[in-house]
């Protein structure tokens, strides 16, 4: 599909609406050979940030372990749109796209604040995981609500996001 029909990604004051998930200056030791945040690093935001989505609607550290279930990532496309250099101040946001009874699929923004501009979207598929099995399971019923809820309210968001198409909950 050519490029000019594909849909944006949203902007700053887009994300700006979603609830902040990650705040923080870049740290020197972030620095790569070319002057700039090496690659493995946007995935450590992810890291530090993603799992603050889960806690906002109640599923914290504690919760998933009394229960013995997690979310494992399956698939991740990450764009890389504008740099981000150390001692940069980045936010991040997340949003869920859909969900179905085992997976979910969002995407995770990456906004350099110094720069006002949107340095990286990281679109992902995760599933729910049965830690006694260790092997996909459906959502319990309370987390799947916590889902719904989040979906529901990422739907009355006034803005679309491009996203790479193969991916599905």
């Amino acid at each position: 599909m050519p490029s000019s029909k594909r849909s944006a990604f949203p902007t700053v004051a887009q994300l700006h609406e979603l609830p902040l998930q990650l705040s923080m200056i870049v740290p020197p030791e972030w620095e790569d050979r070319n002057g700039h945040v090496n690659v493995q690093h946007y995935l450590t935001l992810y890291e530090l940030g993603g799992w603050v989505i889960l806690e906002q609607v109640g599923f914290d550290e504690d919760w998933f372990s009394r229960n013995q279930v997690s979310v494992f990532d399956l698939e991740h496309h990450l764009n890389y749109l504008a740099e981000i250099r150390i001692g940069d101040r980045v936010n991040t946001f997340h949003r869920v796209l859909d969900f179905s009874e085992k997976r979910f699929h969002g995407q995770y923004f990456i906004v350099n604040e110094s720069t006002e501009q949107l340095a990286a979207v990281l679109e992902y598929v995760a599933s729910c995981v049965d830690m006694k099995t260790r092997r996909t399971a459906a959502f319990p019923s309370r987390l799947a609500d916590g889902m719904a809820k989040l979906l529901s309210e990422h739907q009355e968001l006034g803005w679309t996001t491009r996203v790479c198409g193969v991916m599905k909950a």
